[in-house]
């Protein structure tokens, strides 16, 4: 991203980048309580932010959202953080970062699917990629679930749980007077 690129209001092309021994000195400030140090780290390693959001982009159709939800991890690493554990800022901020915006994509996706069901998806989805490229067909789901060593039903549970959901009034026939929607 290069250039001006407007974030929640923050053109990123002018964010500051705060050194190693700069961030030092303003965690010891703000160790002390100094509240002016708190927020020149925050803006200071907003693009720490935006480098951690850029990973996730795909997943979302509002990277303001993303980007907020990640500064809200950095605010949580900076007000957390030790000085006494020998570990750069960015070392320890990044993976709250991290965590904070898996927690907003997987609390704020359409419908919750368990762990398990995640899984036997992906390795039906990977089991099956390899299938077509060996043998030019796809396996059947009896095939899917020998290679899994699980229940068929467990198979057709796990593909369709990670389907995107239809709404009901998505209109499925339109002879351009007539429309017909998927709940008729």
């Amino acid at each position: 991203m290069k250039g001006k690129v407007e974030i929640t209001g923050v053109n990123t092309a002018n964010l500051k980048v705060l050194k190693s021994d700069e961030s030092i000195h303003l965690l010891e400030q703000l160790k002390c309580g100094c509240m002016e140090a708190r927020e020149m780290l925050i803006e200071g390693n907003l693009k720490l932010v935006l480098s951690v959001c850029k990973k996730f982009s795909s997943r979302v159709d509002n990277l303001d959202d993303l980007f907020q939800v990640g500064a809200m991890g950095l605010i949580k690493a900076i007000d957390n953080f030790d000085l006494s554990h020998g570990v750069k800022f960015s070392t320890y901020a990044v993976p709250m970062i991290i965590g904070e915006i898996r927690r907003y994509l997987r609390d704020n996706s359409k419908i919750r699917i368990s762990r398990s069901l995640k899984d036997i998806a992906y390795k039906a989805l990977q089991y099956k990629e390899k299938y077509i490229q060996t043998y030019y067909k796809e396996p059947t789901i009896e095939e899917i679930s020998k290679e899994l060593e699980c229940e068929e039903i467990d198979v057709i549970m796990a593909l369709e749980a990670i389907q995107d959901p239809l709404s009901i009034y998505m209109p499925i026939y339109n002879n351009g007077t007539d429309e017909i929607y998927l709940i008729d």
